[in-house]
């Protein structure tokens, strides 16, 4: 059950989520998921694809740009390693783990180095193109930049598509994730809609977009919905709702019955948990997911509902208007583990700009946004 609404915070809330953003970009393009948090010092592709979304819609249009353009030159940076584990993958080899490319970079644009931390995740790639193409298409923007950029991303998630890696959460790299999955389709389709890519890298990005389909519905559906990972069991993450919003691609049916099991188990008095079995920071309920649940209600004309995500998230706003990455109050699903990792990094992350890009977004939805340019 969702709770009772509050009353609408003043617009200037809402203008400061997009003002923590623009602060913290950094002047190449990149966003840190969290300047105050070490770890989170650096730019993922999915979070900052997200954060761009928010900010364009807010009227940043510039920032979103720089974010963009920041990916391209990441990508076309590294042609001659992305070609050669394209080659590797289509000869049947693997390559090592320090050949992949990774999830997250500095903000400069480089490999963060050896830290240990695992690092190799495909979904922010197709992410990525999907809300690249989101921006063009808003902005009827010039693709010329992109198309190299583009086409290497395509390549690589042609080929890569199919092998287990980290999941939205850095968690499970022996899987393969039905929300990895569903960011690599949509953004290899958006890719050769936009006409982004051309020729035989369009023909690989199509058939391996069918592939992945294919294999979703084969193995990655319990009970009529979308499951947590491929031949797992029933157990659904909160990311799988990407599948139906933003990226728009499953069936009515499939659809409604991943919602429902969404909702059913994880959904809370207006926050969403990530998954049933989560322990990071004693598992509680992620703005991000609450923003998500919000924006699929709302393209689908369950506006009350959505307003009630909206109003939730209000509610965790800070006295100096930051977002957290999950709510500092309310029910937590394994409490007892809350303890470690306020000892091993300290309280959790806040501002998340991944957070603020999202309530970004679910606000321009449901027209409490000001979009003037900024």
């Amino acid at each position: 059950m969702v709770a009772d609404p509050k009353p609408l915070s003043a617009p200037g809330t809402r203008r400061a989520a997009l003002d923590v953003i623009l602060l913290h970009q950094h002047p190449g393009g990149g966003y840190p998921a969290c300047p105050t948090f070490e770890v989170y010092g650096y730019s993922w592709f999915r979070d900052g694809a997200f954060i761009a979304e928010g900010a364009d819609r807010a009227g940043a249009a510039r920032s979103a740009r720089a974010f963009h353009k920041w990916c391209a030159r990441v990508l076309t940076s590294r042609a001659e390693r992305i070609e050669s584990i394209v080659s590797t993958l289509r000869s049947g080899g693997t390559p090592t783990s320090r050949e992949w490319l990774p999830a997250r970079y500095t903000l400069e644009g480089e490999d963060e180095g050896d830290t240990g931390w695992w690092n190799f995740q495909l979904d922010g790639y197709g992410t990525w193109l999907h809300l690249l193409v989101t921006h063009l298409r808003r902005h009827a923007g010039d693709p010329e930049p992109y198309r190299e950029a583009a086409r290497l991303a395509c390549e690589y998630l042609a080929a890569a598509w199919n092998t287990p890696c980290f999941d939205w959460w850095e968690e499970d790299s022996h899987q393969r994730h039905g929300a990895t999955l569903a960011s690599l389709e949509a953004g290899l389709r958006a890719a050769v809609g936009a006409g982004l890519v051309a020729g035989d890298t369009a023909d690989r990005a199509r058939t391996a977009a069918d592939e992945i389909a294919a294999a979703v519905r084969r193995e990655g559906v319990r009970d009529g919905h979308l499951v947590k990972w491929m031949g797992g069991p029933d157990a659904v993450d909160a990311s799988l709702l990407a599948a139906l919003t933003p990226f728009g691609l499953l069936e009515h049916s499939l659809a409604g019955k991943t919602l429902a099991a969404v909702e059913r188990d994880l959904l809370h008095e207006g926050g969403v948990y990530r998954y049933l079995e989560d322990t990071f920071y004693g598992g509680g309920r992620w703005p991000v997911l609450s923003a998500l649940l919000g924006w699929h209600y709302a393209r689908t004309g369950r506006l009350r509902e959505a307003e009630q995500m909206l109003h939730w998230m209000d509610g965790l706003f800070t006295e100096d208007g930051l977002l957290p990455e999950q709510a500092p109050e309310g029910r937590r699903l394994a409490p007892g583990r809350e303890q470690e990792w306020l000892d091993r990094w300290g309280p959790n992350a806040t501002p998340l700009l991944w957070s603020h890009g999202m309530y970004l977004i679910l606000a321009h939805e449901l027209g409490e946004l000001d979009s003037k340019p900024v």
